[in-house]
C-alpha cells in the first residue's frame, strides 16, 4: 500500500500558498499508511495469514490426507510466529496466526472432517463482521478501538474529534459489510462443496477483500481530520505543571530571602 500522492519535483515547479497545507496532507497520509500497517501486519501479515491453508488445501488437494495437511499447516505456522518472535515483531501478529491454525487443526481431528479445518477461522470472520456493524451502529466503531492507541488519540476521537469518529464509523460499516459478503460465499460453500474446493475458494478470498477493507479505511481517515495526539498533550500538562512548580519555588525563595 503506497501513498497515491506523488511527490512534487519543486525544482520545476514554484512554491505557492498552498504548499505547506499540501505538505501536511502528505504527513497525515503517510502517518495513515503506517498506522495501518502496523494494525493489519502489512505484507508480511498477509503471507502469513494465506500460507497455512494454501498449504493444508495443497497437500489435502494431492492426497487427502487429513492428517498430513493438518500438521503441514500449524508447523509453518509455528514456524512463522517464532520468526516474528526472533525478530522481536509484534506478539499479536505472532500468536494469532499460530492460535487461529491450532483451533482449525484441532477441530478437524476431533471431527475427523476435513472440511472443519476451515470452520473456526469461518465463524470467527462472521463474529467480526457482526462486530464492526454493531459497534458502528453504537457509536463505538470497532475500527477506531483499534487504530485510535496506534494513533496516539486513545479515544479522543469519540467526543473530541467528530469528523474522524465518522471516518472510523464509515470504516467499521466496510469491515463489516465486506467480511459478510465473504461469509455469504464461504458458508453456502462449507455445505455444498468438498474440501478441496472450500479451500482454493477460502485461500482466493483471503486477500482481495482485506486489501478492499484496508484501502476504504485509508480513503476515509485520509480525508478526515488529523487525531488528537493525547499523548503529547498530558507529557504538555505535565511540563506545564512542573515549571508552574519550579515557578512557584523560586518565588516563594525570592520572598524568603527579601524578609
Amino acid at each position: 500500500m503506497t501513498s497515491i500522492d506523488k511527490p512534487t519535483d519543486h525544482r520545476s515547479a514554484a512554491p505557492d500558498a498552498d504548499a505547506p497545507h499540501s505538505t501536511t496532507d502528505a504527513d497525515a497520509r503517510a502517518v495513515t499508511e503506517a498506522a495501518l500497517f502496523e494494525a493489519f501486519g502489512g505484507v508480511r501479515g498477509m503471507v502469513e495469514t494465506v500460507l497455512p491453508g494454501l498449504l493444508f488445501v495443497t497437500i489435502y488437494t494431492i492426497n487427502a490426507d487429513l492428517h498430513v495437511s493438518a500438521i503441514a499447516a500449524l508447523a509453518v505456522s509455528l514456524v512463522l510466529g517464532v520468526a516474528r518472535l526472533v525478530r522481536r515483531d509484534t506478539v499479536k501478529h505472532a500468536f494469532s496466526g499460530v492460535f487461529g491454525v491450532a483451533f482449525g487443526v484441532v477441530f478437524a481431528m476431533m471431527t475427523g472432517n476435513a472440511k472443519d479445518f476451515y470452520l473456526p477461522g469461518m465463524l470467527y470472520t462472521l463474529g467480526l463482521s457482526l462486530a464492526y456493524i454493531l459497534t458502528a451502529v453504537a457509536g463505538v466503531p470497532l475500527i477506531g478501538l483499534i487504530l485510535g492507541p496506534i494513533f496516539k488519540e486513545n479515544l479522543s476521537w469519540r467526543t473530541r474529534n467528530p469528523g474522524r469518529k465518522k471516518a472510523y464509523t464509515r470504516a467499521s460499516y466496510a469491515w463489516g459489510f465486506i467480511l459478510l459478503a465473504k461469509c455469504a460465499i464461504l458458508f453456502p460453500l462449507y455445505w455444498w462443496a468438498d474440501t478441496t474446493q472450500l479451500g482454493w475458494v477460502l485461500v482466493s478470498l483471503k486477500i482481495p477483500p482485506f486489501l478492499l477493507a484496508v484501502w476504504l479505511t485509508w480513503v476515509f481517515l485520509a480525508k478526515a481530520p488529523a487525531p488528537i495526539d493525547v499523548f503529547a498533550e498530558m507529557e504538555a500538562a505535565e511540563e506545564a505543571e512542573k515549571a508552574e512548580k519550579a515557578a512557584k519555588a523560586e518565588k516563594a525563595a525570592k520572598e524568603q530571602g527579601e524578609s
